[in-house]
Parts: C-alpha cells; structure tokens; sequence
C-alpha cells in the first residue's frame, strides 16, 4: 500500500480549516460549560430555594443521554416546534449542556473539599454569603478541582468529533467528505490521526504543567 503524498498536500488547507473549526466548537463549549458549571454551584453554595433539586435533575439528564441525542433532538427536532438552529449553534448548545453537567460535578466535588474551618472563619469575619462564596469558595474549589477539570477541557475537545452529525466542517466530517469523494480511506484516516494528535497531544501536557504549578501556587509560566 502507497500513501498518494501530493493529494495528502493537497487536502491540508482544508483540514487546517477544519481544525480552526474544531478548536472553536472545542474552546466556545468549554467557556459556556464553564459559566454553567459555574452558575450551578454559586445556585447550591447560596442555597437558593429548588436549586438543589432542579441541579440534580439537570446533571442526571445531561451526562445519561448520548450526546448524539441530545444533538439530533436539538438540531432535528426542535425545528418540528417551530425552533430552527443552525449546526454550529445546535453543536454549542448540546456540547455545552452535557460538559456543564460533567464540571458542575468536578466544582462540586472541589467545593465539598474545602476545609469547614476556613468556611466558619469566613463567616467570623463577617463575610456576606456571595464575598464567602467569591473570595473563599470558588478559587480553591477550582484548584481543587484542576485535575478532573483539565480532563473534562481535553474530553469536550474530542467530542467535537460528534457534531460532524449536523455538517458542522470540523476534522471529522472533512475526513468522511474526502473519502467519500476520492476514496482515499487511509490518506484521510492518516491525517485526521496526524491531526488530532497534533491538536490534542500538546494541550494535555500543556494542561499537566499548568496544573502542577498551580497546585504548587506558582501563577505564572
């Protein structure tokens, strides 16, 4: 078996194309996530009335659907109800209804981690609910939380491979576009592997370093 090199060349401004896509699918879908996940526990930590229950429901749904389902009942069910969404917002919506179901449980796990003693001296010093919850809770929660955190980010990145369902133009569906056209399975299958290793490989040990200088508290690089 011969790779056919030049059509390979011939190919790379698309998926380069392909990968600016998949990066941001990836890096909006993690933000919006975050700011769920975020939302989510600032609701259980001021112990807003109902939260608890409607959190709870909301992170059971999310993370025991597919999210192949979730993104064919958004993108071809909705519009049977009147709501037409494009691929790309249909992508972000489900992409970011399951990772912030994923993070509000690594939050929550980080918040319940915090020592009780630096919640009480908190309060001692007259710290309002929403100070307690911004200035104590929150960031040591999150490094806390850093390890499973930076794992949720690299997971959410390659399940962007998904939303080549609904035509969104990331790694995968121009992979399936150039085999279908050309034939050229292990050409493409080639370069998608290159690609993803490529895109993925140096932000996990990018993530791991910054991981370990936060966790020894050095804020910079």
């Amino acid at each position: 078996m011969t790779f056919d090199v030049p059509f390979i060349l011939s190919t790379l401004p698309s998926f380069g194309a392909a990968m600016l896509m998949t990066l941001q699918v990836g890096l909006l879908a993690i933000f919006t996530s975050l700011a769920v996940a975020l939302t989510t526990n600032a609701l259980l930590a001021l112990r807003v009335p109902g939260a608890s229950g409607v959190v709870r429901a909301y992170v059971e749904l999310a993370r025991n659907t597919p999210l192949l389902i979730q993104l064919f009942f958004i993108y071809f069910a909705l519009p049977s109800l009147g709501v037409s969404i494009s691929g790309f917002a249909s992508a972000i919506i489900a992409m970011t209804f399951l990772g912030g179901a994923y993070l509000t449980e690594v939050l929550r796990a980080g918040v319940e981690a915090l020592p009780k003693a630096q919640l009480e001296a908190g309060r001692a010093i007259g710290l309002t609910p929403w100070q307690l919850l911004r200035y104590v809770v929150l960031p040591q929660a999150g490094i806390f939380s850093l390890p499973a955190l930076f794992a949720n980010v690299i997971f959410l990145l390659k399940e962007t491979t998904v939303v080549s369902a609904v035509a969104v133009p990331e790694l995968l569906y121009t992979t399936k576009n150039y085999i279908a056209l050309y034939y050229k399975t292990y050409e493409m299958l080639a370069v998608l592997t290159a690609l993803c290793l490529l895109l993925f490989l140096p932000l996990s040990l990018l993530l791991g370093q910054l991981e370990r200088r936060l966790q020894r508290g050095h804020y910079g690089f």
